[in-house]
């Protein structure tokens, strides 16, 4: 089974590899340049040191035996107090160097030096003695045993050296190694770097930059051409256009479609509520009137007065369903003019105070403060506001809270907008239902037209507001009216 590697996942890697290769080189540089600090540090402050005290053994070991020559050919006692000298220094120097000396074979030699000096010292006193008491005879032949020991602790003290040369050139040869190990290390790193880099630029180009022309090319064929240094930029602000296009494009056919049904919706009930209108009320207005002069007539007993009663309810709901008709059908013309719907609030309120006594029906108004004026027909916003109360008292039963909250908030635009939110506590809208609950003849009363809420939100429309509905079944409906609050114009300075 083959397995594919997501694009983001290879670039990731590639990027990664190249930083991990950078990041590699950098400790590589910094753990060399430390090694190298300790190679330098060892040959000049114990290598160089100790061969440098070594041919201080060398050299006051030579002023010794010259000082003394010097001695046996005038006799002045200062050459002796200059040897002495030499000697105190061959002494610290053998000191200083036992000190930092730690390889076994340079210890094994300073000892030796140390007992050959001994020996020198020793037989170098003894001829100076036989010179001093006239013995120079004997001296001399003395003299030629101690030169031995002369040139043996000349070439001791030249090994001593030697042997902090060969450490010096030990530590020249190493860091030599550990260069070409690190040059050898950063061809690798840079040969590694190249091909992840041809890498990665053979990933942008095959699968994002030519896809990218590609599409670019695609996308401009039915455009003016266009000359940019940037395909990228370029293609962004065409997707980002076609979006544009598409999303105008969809709203526009979700508009025509719902103003085709809204369309076909009102012709056909035009044509049927002018038919009722004509057809129908009219004998119905007579029926009323002739009921109406009955009741006032005629000696009816308990039972025939409810019969007549029923009958009379249904003929004034058939007239309601008839003037519903009409009133969807043929909209009256607005009356606008700029008013606080707060008044609106209270007179739709007023209007409805004896007949939310009769649903046992409390209602609260949250106001702070009076809302600022929209331009509005009283007559109609009234009628959406005393809709969507008396639907809730009919969805709550016998009694309810009826909850009227108003608020002001920012528009889209840069304005404001009036809100007023009608919630009750009943039982609620389904939210496969709250979708529904705007369009013509569609209702869940046994006796309703399905045209109430219709009325209410082309009337909304007409003023060029919004409502909505917020669906939460089992803790009641809430419908929210948001109209444009009027622009106040700004005072000239």
């Amino acid at each position: 089974m083959k397995v594919t590697i997501p694009l983001r996942t290879r670039i990731y890697l590639v990027i990664t590899a190249l930083v991990g290769i950078t990041v590699m080189g950098g400790f590589l540089m910094i753990w060399y340049t430390h090694r190298i600090e300790g190679v330098l540090t060892t040959i000049i402050e114990k290598n160089l040191s100790a061969y440098e005290t070594a041919n201080s053994l060398e050299m006051a070991l030579a002023h010794q035996k010259g000082y003394l020559s010097y001695y046996f050919q005038d006799g002045d006692i200062e050459w002796l107090r200059q040897m002495t000298r030499y000697r105190e220094l061959f002494t610290s120097q053998l000191q200083e160097a036992d000190q930092i000396t730690s390889n076994g074979k340079q210890r094994q030699i300073l000892e030796d030096i140390k007992a050959e000096y001994a020996h020198y010292t020793d037989g170098k006193d003894q001829v100076i003695a036989l010179y001093e008491s006239g013995e120079r005879a004997r001296g001399a032949d003395l003299h030629k045993e101690v030169r031995k020991h002369f040139f043996l602790l000349m070439d001791m003290c030249e090994e001593f050296k030697q042997t902090h040369t060969e450490q010096i050139t030990a530590a020249k040869n190493q860091s030599i190694t550990e260069a070409a190990g690190l040059r050898m290390t950063a061809v690798a790193a840079m040969i590694g770097g190249m091909l992840l880099a041809v890498a990665l630029l053979v990933i942008l180009v095959s699968q994002i930059l030519q896809p990218v022309n590609r599409l670019f090319e695609a996308t401009s064929r039915n455009l003016l051409p266009t000359r940019t240094d940037n395909v990228v930029n370029a293609l962004s602000e065409q997707v980002h256009d076609l979006l544009e296009d598409m999303d105008q494009t969809h709203l526009a056919l979700e508009r025509s479609r719902e103003s085709l049904l809204q369309a076909e919706k009102l012709a056909m009930v035009g044509k049927l509520a002018a038919g009722m209108a004509h057809s129908i009320r009219n004998p119905f207005t007579s029926v009323q009137m002739r009921l109406f002069s009955l009741s006032r007539s005629l000696k009816l007993d308990s039972e025939q007065k409810e019969d007549f009663q029923v009958i009379s309810e249904e003929i004034r709901h058939i007239d309601t369903i008839v003037q519903n008709f009409l009133e969807f059908s043929r909209p009256p013309k607005l009356k606008m003019q700029p008013l606080s719907p707060s008044m609106v609030v209270d007179m739709a309120l007023q209007l409805l105070r004896h007949r939310l006594k009769s649903y046992d029906v409390t209602v609260t108004v949250e106001r702070t403060q009076p809302l600022p004026d929209v331009t509005v027909d009283p007559e109609q916003l009234k009628e959406v506001l005393v809709n969507l109360i008396i639907n809730a008292c009919e969805a709550m039963g016998n009694g309810g809270r009826i909850t009227i909250r108003e608020t002001i908030a920012p528009e889209a635009g840069g304005g404001e907008a009036a809100v007023i939110q009608v919630s009750d506590n009943g039982p609620g809208i389904p939210e496969h239902l709250a979708v529904k609950v705007f369009q013509p003849f569609f209702t869940t009363k046994e006796e309703g037209t399905g045209l109430g809420l219709s009325i209410v939100e082309r009337i909304i429309n007409e003023h060029g507001g919004r409502i909505r509905l917020e669906p939460k079944e089992g803790m009641g409906a809430s419908f929210v009216i948001a109209l444009p609050v009027i622009k106040k114009k700004k005072a000239d300075v």
